[in-house]
């Protein structure tokens, strides 16, 4: 073996960030492990850095020494595992590795803070240089405050397939920014969310098998062409949201699995290590040093590529040591709970950590049960999150949305019984990419009838969703309603709106979208009873809602809603007395409906209806939404 070559930079200047790695508390831990551009002693070159403890040796391998170890071994800086090297006329995008030896076998690793990666199936790290981009969105930055009282309606993006060139290549960050950025605009999404983009193997995976966390995927581009793409979104009024996958991670060979020879980043416990049913290895949370890591790469994230948020994947996963596991596969808690204190700590510590230095960004749970707390402050003994997927309500609607008509009076609490818990957590509204995959069909197909009823029920099923309380997120190819599953390896069926229903259904919808932005009773109240007001809940015969929404100033937007197959001619809607407008009709023409109903301004009359003295009469088509607001 090789003589380990000793750093000059191992010296007192290391202590610190070192010793706030080990206890769990070194939240910029990417400025000092991996590689970085130094000069030492009047050289230039690159320092490498990363965590092994129970590795024999390490050395750096790449295509500047011939991937040979020689003369490359790593100094053991730290008792509790940390290696350097600086090595001298490194450049820009070199290709590299660790070579990690334990017990006479060496394996060649990705570099865990590597800022690059070879653009898969290749997985060498590359040297990169994040420093030197030159932001435009500082208007934007300047002026984001929360969104708790403000329109937020967020358009998930998979950046692998909302379009392809016709060859099948992937468009670029570039590109995307040319053309994906005036779509969102256009459309009046406020958000985007993209599906995972840190460095993963596998496009099956979509994104949430994750080799290298702090390397924006090399699919597409450079970090600093992903830095372009969020930066043109903030210059046109667009926050941008990465989904985030701290819960576990593969186990190809040159990520994160065993990476010193020995469950160093997941739980060394058969009980605990594995994720069977993805066939992932788990986070050891419990872990000082995994916890420097993923605070360190959340705060990595919003810094460097000015992010508005994470949604957080598979939070539930994290929470529970029986989650997907049967009984003799876990063991209580301490205190003979199902719970994982390690992680509900873990959350407390990030989202405190993130918090502190980032006011006013998004953390989002995609939480599936009915765990307390999860958009409650630290403080208040909560998690700490401010938002929450409120999957619930999707699994619920769906379901309703699902079923025939005939059938529907039976199940009419599954559209009404979100309001019995709607305001216990800050909710985003999903109807995300899992709901269009794996034989669910897409959203559009998930509609009962045929074609024509099929996009009179998807327009009044989102007129239901943006007058509901909470945030709102839809999956690409639901706003035109793409016929077809979501297939991660083809681009969406834009062409498809060459036909009139999905051309007008986007027109709907980009109407809708800009109409709630509009309309502050829509949104600004949306954690009490003072935001929302049921006018008629239990009408399950005739599959009807109403219900009003009203913002701070006490304006309110009237929303009828009928989700059965008749039309109800001289419907009575209890108002208070005065003259009302129609702001949104999902019957309309335009929209590729009937146009039943022709009457724009109703006055109200003194006849009782729905516990009102005062009410108003219209024709009710089938498959229908209505929003009123009065005029005087």
């Amino acid at each position: 073996m090789a003589k380990k070559v000793k750093s000059a930079q191992a010296n007192n200047s290391i202590d610190l960030p070192v010793y706030l790695f080990h206890q769990g508390t070194n939240y910029n831990a990417f400025k000092f492990f991996g590689a970085h551009f130094t000069e030492n002693n009047g050289k230039k070159g690159v320092t490498f850095r990363t965590y092994a403890p129970n590795a024999e040796s390490v050395a750096v391998v790449g295509e500047f020494n011939n991937w040979s170890p020689q003369n490359h071994y790593m100094q053991r800086i730290s008792k509790n595992g940390v290696y350097e090297l600086f090595i001298e006329n490194v450049k820009l995008f070199d290709n590299y590795k660790f070579a990690i030896t334990r017990k006479g076998k060496t394996t060649l690793k990705a570099d865990p803070f590597a800022f690059h990666s070879e653009t898969p199936p290749k997985t060498a790290s590359k040297v990169y240089e994040l420093e030197g981009y030159s932001w435009q969105d500082g208007e934007y930055i300047n002026n984001k405050t929360t969104v708790y009282d403000k329109p937020v309606n967020v358009y998930e993006v998979n950046l692998h397939s909302w379009k392809r060139h016709e060859n099948g290549d992937y468009f670029s960050y570039r590109q995307l920014a040319e053309e994906l950025v005036p779509y969102v605009k256009e459309m009046g999404y406020t958000h985007v969310e993209f599906m995972p983009l840190a460095e993963h193997p596998f496009d099956g995976s979509w994104g949430y098998q994750v080799t290298g966390y702090y390397a924006i995927t090399s699919r597409f581009g450079t970090p600093k062409d992903f830095m372009y793409l969020v930066d043109v979104f903030h210059q046109n009024g667009i926050g941008v949201i990465l989904d985030w996958v701290p819960a576990h991670f593969p186990k190809d060979e040159h990520g994160l699995y065993e990476y010193d020879g020995t469950c160093c980043y997941e739980y060394k416990e058969w009980h605990k290590k594995e994720h069977k049913g993805w066939g992932t290895r788990v986070f050891n949370l419990g872990k000082n040093e995994v916890k420097s890591f993923l605070i360190s790469n959340a705060m990595f994230l919003l810094e460097k590529f000015h992010l508005d948020g994470l949604r957080v994947d598979a939070v539930a996963s994290m929470l529970y040591l029986d989650y997907d596991k049967k009984p003799g596969e876990w063991f209580p808690n301490k205190y003979g709970e199902k719970f994982n204190l390690e992680a509900i700590e873990f959350f407390k510590q990030l989202n405190t950590a993130v918090f502190a230095s980032f006011p006013n960004v998004l953390l989002i749970a995609e939480e599936s049960t009915a765990y307390a707390n999860i958009t409650k402050p630290v403080y208040d003994g909560g998690l700490g999150f401010n938002f929450k997927w409120n999957m619930g309500w999707m699994n619920d609607v769906l379901s309703y949305m699902e079923t025939d008509p005939y059938f529907r009076s039976g199940i009419h609490d599954k559209i009404t019984f979100s309001l019995c818990y709607a305001f216990s957590e800050n909710y985003v509204l999903p109807i995300s990419h899992d709901e269009v995959v794996h034989g669910k069909k897409s959203l559009l197909d998930k509609m009962s009838g045929d074609i024509f009823n099929k996009f009179a029920q998807i327009r009044a099923f989102n007129a239901y969703m943006f007058a509901h309380p909470g945030k709102k997120l839809n999956f690409m190819g639901n706003e035109y309603g793409q016929f077809k599953e979501w297939d991660y390896k083809e681009g969406l069926e834009f062409f498809m709106l060459k036909y009139p229903l999905h051309k007008k259904l986007l027109g709907f919808n980009k109407e809708l979208n800009h109409l709630y932005k509009g309309n502050k009773p829509l949104y600004e109240i949306e954690d009490s009873w003072d935001g929302f007001n049921w006018i008629s809940v239990d009408e399950r015969d005739n599959n009807i809602i109403a219900f009003t929404r009203t913002d701070k100033g006490g304006n309110k937007i009237y929303v009828l809603i009928n989700f059965s197959g008749n039309e109800y001619f001289d419907y009575r809607l209890g108002v208070e007395k005065g003259k009302y407008k129609i702001i949104l009709n999902t019957d309309d023409v335009k929209f590729g409906g009937n146009g039943l109903n022709k009457t724009r301004v109703y006055k109200s009359v003194k006849k009782p209806a729905h516990n009102s003295v005062n009410s108003i009469s219209i024709n009710v088509p089938k498959f229908s939404a209505f929003y009123f607001v009065k005029t005087k």
